[in-house]
């Protein structure tokens, strides 16, 4: 789902609670929403957002203020840690690296998985606000940058934390096992396999389900949408380096040039998604980086290009990739060159919505907050690796409820 908050409201945290109890709340009978007064009933979600809200937008700037790159999370860990153990959960730290799984169990029932990411990014800030953070790092090459939360990482763990505080003073409304987690490294793509190979379901129970949010400013303040089917896209890298014979450019007939045949590339590269993808099959070949030479006059040995590759179904991810390395063959055999070096590396898989519960918790979110509130949204080619829990088996097909299990 995305989330467009308002800075200032108690949407964020309500649309947790909603979600949350529409998905733990599955071993309840149905129940037509019943009619509330307009400030609604003291422990209804709506009140008791309003009431925590001011400790909930102290963690945001708590976490705001402070943040940590990628795989170096361990403050931010730490603090949601703590948050979640003085919430009455089981927590385990240092999954997957800085990662934090949080128990709580009340009962029979599902085990849903509520998942935030713990990273930011080396983004330096320069909104004026008085929690802005003032973190700076190092660059990998030399200089240095500011660290930001420019992707609202901060707003999501806030969220769940908000959630897992609600399920913990109403043990009464819901029966099941509640499973917060921390993921590190979503920036990077790594986070959420790194979780899965330090034995996130074998460790832990397996979730019925798994939710999770990301802001977007794509969407009106105070909305949210939900997408069933695919939302977000396989994401690969692609480096493609053709290996030439340089010389001078007075003499370009003694060489093979290697920018030439990285041209011919890039041109015959944007017929991969015209001419040989089905026009309903999404599919994006883009290059974004090409490196060779030094020098006005001289003709290099090699021409470096790095791709980036978006597609939906694993069947067109790996025709993406096959015909790239034809079309780099190509190029560089018309120039009687030495085949080109082609590698391609698997980033985050694509995210697919399962229908079934997208359609459950869309009704739980127009009933909680409005259906004026609750839109559908676009399908993205960019990636998340929120997509690699889905991989591993959540939701389960043989747990999915129909619409007669739906808690309102």
């Amino acid at each position: 789902m995305f989330l467009s908050p308002r800075r200032s409201s108690r949407f964020a945290p309500l649309l947790w609670v909603a979600g949350a109890l529409g998905a733990v709340g599955s071993s309840l009978p149905a129940a037509e929403p019943a009619a509330a007064p307009a400030d609604g009933p003291r422990d209804s979600p709506a009140a008791w957002a309003d009431e925590r809200l001011p400790a909930l937008l102290d963690l945001y700037r708590h976490l705001h203020s402070r943040p940590e790159l990628s795989n170096q999370e361990t403050a931010t860990a730490a603090k949601l840690a703590e948050e979640w153990r003085a919430a009455g959960y089981d927590v385990t730290t240092g999954v997957g690296g800085t990662g934090v799984v949080a128990l709580l169990k009340n009962g029979a029932g599902p085990t849903v998985m509520f998942r935030c990411d713990l990273d930011a990014l080396p983004v330096t800030e320069a909104t004026g606000l008085p929690f802005a953070s003032q973190v700076k790092t190092e660059r990998p090459g030399g200089g240095e940058t500011g660290v930001m939360h420019a992707c609202g990482h901060d707003v999501h763990m806030t969220s769940v934390t908000g959630a897992g505080r609600y399920f913990a003073e109403h043990r009464d409304d819901w029966s099941g096992t509640v499973m917060l987690i921390a993921q590190p490294a979503e920036e990077i793509g790594a986070g959420a396999k790194a979780m899965l190979e330090d034995g996130l379901f074998e460790r832990f129970p397996k979730p019925d389900y798994a939710v999770a949010l990301h802001v977007t400013p794509n969407a009106a303040a105070g909305t949210v949408e939900t997408l069933a089917g695919y939302s977000l896209a396989n994401v690969d890298s692609v480096d493609v380096t053709f290996h030439g014979r340089g010389g001078h450019g007075a003499q370009p007939h003694t060489t093979q040039d290697p920018i030439v045949m990285a041209a011919e590339f890039v041109l015959s590269a944007q017929a991969i998604v015209a001419r040989e993808v089905k026009p309903t099959d999404p599919a994006v070949v883009t290059v974004g980086s090409i490196h060779a030479g030094s020098k006005h006059n001289i003709i290099p040995d090699e021409a470096t290009l790095q791709l980036t590759v978006r597609s939906y179904s694993d069947a067109v991810r790996k025709q993406l990739i096959a015909a790239i390395e034809r079309r780099a063959n190509a190029a560089a055999a018309a120039a009687g060159a030495e085949p080109p070096t082609v590698n391609a590396s698997e980033g985050t898989p694509s995210l697919y919505n399962d229908p079934a519960l997208t359609a459950r918790l869309t009704a739980v979110f127009q009933n909680e907050l409005g259906a004026d509130a609750v839109g559908t949204g676009e399908p993205s080619m960019g990636g998340e690796d929120f997509s690699r829990y889905g991989k591993a088996g959540v939701p389960n097909p043989t747990t999915l409820p129909g619409p007669s299990r739906l808690r309102a």
